[in-house]
């Protein structure tokens, strides 16, 4: 089968792996590029202690190549949502190590179940703001820093054109609200109702596939848990 992976570049290389030990053939669009504030992060861990939360692995590539300045920090126990998530963070040291569920609700439960003592949320934007409300709900005491941010790439038409013409894949793939909007905007063209026939929208959450235009919504299918395998596992 083929499918497109609408995700930044380093994140779509690893599902594009993932794809292809499934015997699928991924075409690689990214819609969005991170655009890091390391000095955010290392002040927010410079100014706090006690859990920090990471709900994307994009969180451990941002401060990933600073080891000296991360050294002080690697006891401090980590809450990540799901499990490729955490073993980010394992990689680059971090010794206590946790993994919840894969939604921003879940990781809220699983922090407050250990822990009672205020959390550091290395955060990305946009973002669902799902683990900070239910957070606050629960009595967690939260400190937000923003340590990157997603920037829509710019897709030529003429490259839409090619994809969709010599490469029309079977099933296009969603990870974020922002990112499905970003293309169903730019693709507009492709994705007329005759032209998209035939074509799956593949959603990680409910909330991506509001995202998709309501004259295709008969050709999404949700992930039972908005995890890259629950997704996969759709195709």
């Amino acid at each position: 089968m083929r499918v497109l992976v609408t995700r930044p570049q380093h994140s779509g290389e690893r599902t594009a792996k993932r794809l292809r030990d499934l015997g699928h053939e991924p075409i690689l669009l990214p819609l969005s590029q991170p655009v890091h504030d390391v000095d955010a992060a290392l002040r927010a861990l410079g100014m706090t202690e006690g859990a920090v939360a990471i709900t994307s692995a994009e969180t451990i590539r941002v401060i990933a190549t600073h080891g000296a300045e991360l050294a002080a920090h690697l006891a401090r126990p980590v809450f990540a949502v799901g499990d490729a998530t955490a073993d980010e963070a394992r990689t680059i040291g971090f010794a206590f190590v946790t993994a919840s569920g894969g939604s921003g609700y879940e990781l809220a439960e699983t922090i407050a179940k250990t822990s009672n003592g205020p959390v550091l949320y290395l955060a990305g934007v946009p973002r669902a703001e799902t683990f900070e409300s239910h957070a606050r709900e629960i009595g967690l005491t939260i400190t937000v820093a923003e340590c990157y941010r997603m920037r829509p790439t710019r897709i030529a038409p003429q490259t839409l054109e090619t994809i969709f013409t010599h490469q029309r894949p079977d099933a296009i793939l969603f990870y974020s609200r922002q990112t499905a909007e970003n293309f169903f905007r730019t693709a507009a063209a492709q994705m007329s109702p005759d032209r998209a026939d035939g074509i799956r929208f593949l959603c990680l959450s409910k909330s991506v596939a509001e995202a998709v235009p309501m004259s295709l919504q008969g050709a999404v299918t949700i992930a039972v848990m908005p995890e890259e395998g629950s997704l996969l596992s759709l195709l």
